[in-house]
This record gives structure tokens, C-alpha cells and sequence, in this order.
């Protein structure tokens, strides 16, 4: 049998042609939508009063024979077919005769391929929900288990402020959850079925296209056939979703990677997920990581490729639009297996709890708390508390020592110095600076453990605070279960 479009042509095809035009090479991939989408179109058409009972029943029996070919592998795909859509109608026909060209009856490929590749990217929006879950869930697990477990909070990659290493984790579930909210929207804007808008302007056949919408699982069919035919918005979702989940990732990534360095040694991978050197046998490399941050590029590339395809298109559909597959295939393989090796690698992580607290004895990380210390118990305004902290801070260095670790009433008989001298600068209407030091308040305030815990307003990282970000983070998962 020759080409199903051939009727107008009076030559073949050059075969350099079907090698270039041919799609069927990568959208096979779609199979299963399309012989799903096909049962249902011919159900529609047994409904409308165009196809007998016998001829619907051959045509479903047909391609669940098809089915079943394409599961063992029997099924031969021809690259002369085009497309995955020809080549399943194609072997109908062959397999039942003239039932199975009553099939194309009220459709076009231009709403087929716009059916099958939305019900594709619906489908995999799922799936990818779902490895998100489970991502999120198994960082709650951890986080539940440090919420009293001191590391240095960072900006600018310098040390901060004490946190909790499982405060820490929980920011990573917040960007997550946005992927996964992110995700559900985008199934509400594809939930419109194209399927009987034809080639651009509907049918003559009076397709019942609602009924035909509900059995495939959306809600409704679409408004405008020529929109529905000749826009790919759902494929540049998930290209963006998926761009934005990577970067998520990517930076979860740069961070194990630095915190799995000699020079952090926070974290230790398990032999299980990490890689050696060909030359150097001491080394035990962060592949994992450093893939999953390499492999963000290439979905950044995917979306900026089909965002440039469709850019200067006219309405309706073009052929430049076959081009929409093989970057979404290749985004969602790349998520899909990113987000599952993150999630299996965490799984056996080591956390080196000493270290994380051994480096919070640098970078002076409870000066903000002293400063605060100078506004509550002295009277002081925070401009005039951030300057003298500063130089408690430097005289801490000048000793080669951190903060936290200087002599109480060392610190006590800088910070009275200083008040005296701030006493003088100031009016003397405004002179309600106190410049007693209640050692055993300061004593309590440069602990780094009360650091951390009194950061207690919402969203910060007192450890009953972060339990409880954690458990509003378990219920929501549980609702979208």
C-alpha cells in the first residue's frame, strides 16, 4: 500500500524525502496514545450513526491486536509510514479491511498528533508529580531527624547565622512543592480536548466532541479548532516545568557537591553513588551530583529550542511543528531519571553532624545576636548596635578566635567601652543607653544553639518551628496523593 495522502501525486516520494519528513523514528513513543485516542474517535463515530456496531468492534479488536504487537515487539515499524499515526492506521486497515479506513472519518492527523502528544505530556505531568512526591517526602524524612542539628547558615557562600541542617533541607522541599503546584496548573490549561477539530476548521460530521472529551480523560473539548490544532503551549509547559524542577535540582546538587568537599566535609555519598578516578585511586567523585547539575543545560536547551520553533508561526498548523517531540521526550527521560537517582542518593547519604557544628564555630555566627542583644538590653539603636558588634567582631579576629569564643567578660568590657563612648556622641534628650552588661544574658546570647532556636517566627529555624513547617508539608503532600 502506498502512501495514505498519495491520491493527488503522480510520482513517489524521493526516499531522501521520507527521511526527512519522516517522524515515526521518534513519535512511535506515542503509540499508546494513539490507539487510545483511536478507540475513543471510533466510538464517537459508532455514536454519530457513521460506523455499524460490526465495524466498531472490528476496529477495537484491530488495535488492541495492535496493542498487544507493539507490547511484544512484533510490530513492524516502516519509516515509509511517515508517522506513528499512519503506521497504526496503515496496519488496521491491512489487518481488517475497510473498517479500519472508515477510521479517519472526522478527524485529521493535525488534531491526532495534537491528541496523542497532549495526552503524552498529561500523563508524564503525572508521573512526574509523583517522583516529586516522593523526592520531597524523603528530604521531610531527614529534615525530621536534624531539626536540632547546628550548621552554618550562608550568604554569599560566607557564614551567616546557626541554623538547623534540617531547616536547611526544608528550603529545598519549598521550591519542590512550587514544581509540583506549577505542574498541577498546567494540567488545568491542557484540559481541553482537540480531538475532532480536524485539519483547522472542524468537521461536517457533527463530532459529539464533548462525550469524546470526558473518555479521554479531560473536560471539556476545545473552544477554537484552529487554536487547538496549531498550538503547543502544553508541550512548553512541561518544558518549562521541567526547566524550572532542574533548577531546583541543580542548586540541591551544588550544594552536596560542596558539602561532600574536603573543605566542607558535611556530607559523606555512599560508595553505591559515587565514582572513582582513572588515575588518582584516593578519589571517590560526586558524579551524581555533578551530572544532575550538567544535565540542567540540556532542558534549558529543550524549551529555548520549541519556544523558537513556534515563535514566528503562522496560526493553524505548520510542519515546523513536528520538530515538538523530540525535545520533550528528552526533557521528560532527563527529569524523570534525575529525579530518582536524587532521591535514591539521599537515601543513603552520610550527614557528618561534628563537622557542621565544628564549622559553626567560624564566620561568627552569632554577631547578629549580639548586636540585637545591644538594641533590646541597652537601649540602643540597631545602626549604632551593628558598629560596635563590628568591632567586638574584629577584635575577634585580631585574636585569631571566633566570637563565640572569646572570654565573657573580655566581650563585656569592650561592649562598656564602647556604650560610654556612644553616650557621649549622643544628645543628651535621647541618653537612655544602658551600659551595664548582664553577663549571664550575654553568656546565654552568644550560644549558638540559642541562636538558632530563638529564630522562632514563623518560617525560621527554631526547631519546634521547623517541625512544624515539616508536618504542614507532610499534610499537603497527603491532600495531593
Amino acid at each position: 500500500m502506498g502512501k495514505l495522502w498519495a491520491g493527488r501525486f503522480q510520482e513517489d516520494a524521493n526516499e531522501l524525502l521520507d527521511e526527512f519528513n519522516a517522524s515515526l523514528p521518534y513519535d512511535k513513543t506515542l503509540w499508546e496514545e494513539d490507539i487510545q485516542g483511536s478507540i475513543e474517535h471510533a466510538k464517537m463515530l459508532y455514536f454519530i450513526g457513521l460506523l455499524e456496531i460490526h465495524e466498531l468492534d472490528s476496529i477495537v479488536n484491530g488495535l488492541n491486536e495492535i496493542k498487544q504487537e507493539i507490547l511484544q515487539g512484533s510490530f513492524e515499524f516502516c519509516i515509509h509510514d511517515e508517522d506513528i499515526h499512519m503506521a497504526i492506521e496503515k496496519a488496521l486497515s491491512n489487518k481488517i479491511g475497510n473498517a479500519g479506513k472508515k477510521l479517519h472519518t472526522a478527524r485529521s492527523r493535525n488534531d491526532q498528533v495534537a491528541l496523542d502528544f497532549t495526552l503524552y505530556c498529561r500523563k508524564h505531568n503525572i508521573l512526574l508529580q509523583q517522583l516529586l512526591s516522593n523526592l520531597i517526602a524523603t528530604i521531610l524524612y531527614m529534615a525530621k531527624k536534624h531539626t536540632k542539628t547546628l550548621m552554618p547558615g550562608m550568604t554569599h557562600l560566607q557564614h551567616a547565622q546557626p541554623i538547623s541542617f534540617g531547616y536547611h533541607l526544608v528550603s529545598w522541599c519549598m521550591g519542590l512543592k512550587r514544581d509540583i503546584e506549577r505542574l498541577q496548573y498546567s494540567m488545568k490549561l491542557s484540559d481541553d480536548c482537540p480531538l475532532g477539530s480536524a485539519a483547522l476548521a472542524g468537521t461536517p460530521y457533527g463530532n459529539e466532541r464533548e462525550n469524546l472529551a470526558l473518555s479521554l480523560g479531560f473536560k471539556r473539548a476545545s473552544l477554537n479548532a484552529m487554536d487547538s490544532i496549531g498550538q503547543r503551549d502544553f508541550a512548553l509547559d512541561i518544558l518549562y516545568n521541567i526547566a524550572m524542577i532542574m533548577l531546583h535540582i541543580s542548586r540541591m546538587a551544588e550544594e552536596l557537591i560542596l558539602w561532600s568537599s574536603y573543605e566542607f566535609k558535611f556530607i559523606t555519598f555512599s560508595d553505591s553513588f559515587s565514582t572513582g578516578s582513572s588515575i588518582m585511586p584516593q578519589k571517590k567523585n560526586p558524579d551524581v551530583a555533578e551530572l544532575l547539575r550538567g544535565k540542567t543545560g540540556r532542558t534549558y536547551g529543550n524549551l529555548m529550542s520549541l519556544l523558537t520553533t513556534m515563535k514566528a508561526l503562522p496560526f493553524a498548523y505548520n510542519k515546523d511543528m513536528q520538530e515538538d517531540k523530540e525535545c520533550v521526550f528528552d526533557s521528560i527521560k532527563t527529569a524523570s531519571i534525575s529525579i530518582k537517582i536524587l532521591t535514591e542518593s539521599l537515601k543513603t547519604l552520610t550527614i557528618n553532624v561534628d563537622n557542621m557544628f565544628k564549622m559553626c564555630k567560624k564566620g561568627h555566627l552569632v554577631a547578629t545576636d549580639l548586636a540585637d542583644f545591644l538594641v533590646k538590653e541597652c537601649n540602643v539603636a540597631f545602626r549604632e548596635a551593628h558598629h560596635i558588634t563590628g568591632i567586638c567582631v574584629q577584635y575577634a579576629e585580631s585574636k585569631d578566635k571566633d566570637l563565640s569564643q572569646i572570654d565573657y567578660k573580655e566581650l563585656c568590657n569592650i561592649l562598656q567601652n564602647e556604650l560610654e563612648l556612644l553616650i557621649k556622641k549622643v544628645n543628651s534628650n535621647t541618653n537612655n543607653i544602658q551600659t551595664k552588661i548582664n553577663y549571664e544574658k550575654l553568656h546565654e546570647v552568644l550560644s549558638l544553639e540559642n541562636s538558632m532556636q530563638r529564630r522562632n517566627s514563623i518560617g525560621g529555624c527554631n526547631s519546634d518551628e521547623v517541625k512544624r513547617q515539616i508536618h504542614t508539608l507532610e499534610q499537603w503532600l497527603c491532600q495531593i496523593a
